[in-house]
């Protein structure tokens, strides 16, 4: 995401975006593969429903504040938000590096 900043040319967006399609398919799936093996079966439902949570409630906070903090924060410059999400999935990937999923772990 942070390479959209930095392309001139409209027709080298196709790279950022297949980087950004990568990105977005492992953003979907990982979260669930990396719980599910670390709750027990039987409160699977629970558990995924309340992780759920904390990937709907963000999104819809952004969709109410978004607009303003674009307009107020960023002075209608979209692109200052898109480098900001592209920090803040590298902050994320990081991060996931210290996860521990304990389904994979082999004895």
């Amino acid at each position: 995401m942070i390479s959209i900043y930095f392309i001139t040319n409209p027709d080298d967006l196709v790279y950022s975006m297949i980087g950004v399609g990568m990105a977005w398919a492992s953003i979907l799936a990982m979260p669930y593969a990396m719980l599910a093996g670390s709750i027990p079966p039987l409160k699977m439902g629970i558990y995924m429903g309340i992780f759920n949570f904390f990937i709907t409630i963000p999104q819809i906070v952004n969709g109410i504040i978004g607009g303003p903090l674009l307009k107020n924060v960023y002075g209608n410059h979209a692109i200052y938000p898109i480098v900001v999400a592209g920090i803040l999935m590298i902050i994320g990937a990081l991060a996931c590096t210290r996860v521990k999923d304990l389904d994979d772990v082999r004895i």
